[in-house]
């Protein structure tokens, strides 16, 4: 699986949430600077994965390939709804054999969430791009990942081997900024 580099996205409030407390995306998350960047590197993927209530919602959505995890199989399934989407269930296949049914063997794998999704893969991204809304606070709002707020995203993150590069301002207004976290020695796009 070499061939394959797997990145990770999210957009996270002051708090590490991604979710308010009905475990939706509120309007206050989502900035034109960040769906710029989003849309673009989703654009640029070969295979997206995501969990059964994650999905980007975006016009370019049906048509691209992507893994789906859910309970609802036993191993591998094709999505009933939609011909680009596989199905999976880790307890009965291998992530190896999602992409190969995907048809998927070479290129950038984008993981899109949830928290549970995302840390299926902590130990296996490239590239991790938080992006931070700072003004935006998500009381009882869903975690990005598992421990947090105990931790935050960022330490996480770098007790998985990832460390942050440079960051960069999507939404200047805003102060909304991506920073990219790369496994420990790797240089990257």
């Amino acid at each position: 699986m070499s061939a394959l580099r797997i990145d990770g996205y999210v957009i996270v409030s002051a708090d590490g949430m991604l979710a308010n407390a009905d475990r939706v995306m509120p309007i206050e998350l989502k900035f034109e600077g960040d769906k710029r960047f989003f849309t673009a590197a989703l654009d640029h993927a070969d295979l997206i994965v995501h969990g059964r209530n994650s999905y980007e919602d975006q016009p370019n959505s049906p048509g691209r390939k992507r893994i789906i995890l859910t309970r609802a199989v036993r191993g591998l399934a094709p999505d009933p709804f939609n011909p680009n989407a596989t199905l999976w269930n880790p307890a009965g296949a291998s992530f190896e054999a999602a992409c190969e049914r995907a048809g998927v063997r070479t290129g950038t794998i984008a993981v899109i969430g949830g928290p549970v999704v995302f840390e299926m893969f902590m130990d296996r991204y490239d590239t991790f791009w938080l992006s931070l809304a700072p003004r935006v606070k998500l009381p009882d709002g869903e975690p990005c990942f598992p421990g947090v707020p105990a931790r935050s995203p960022q330490e996480i993150l770098s007790a998985h081997g990832l460390s942050a590069g440079e960051t960069r301002i999507l939404d200047p207004a805003d102060g909304v900024s991506v920073t990219p976290w790369r496994r420990t020695g790797q240089t990257s796009p």
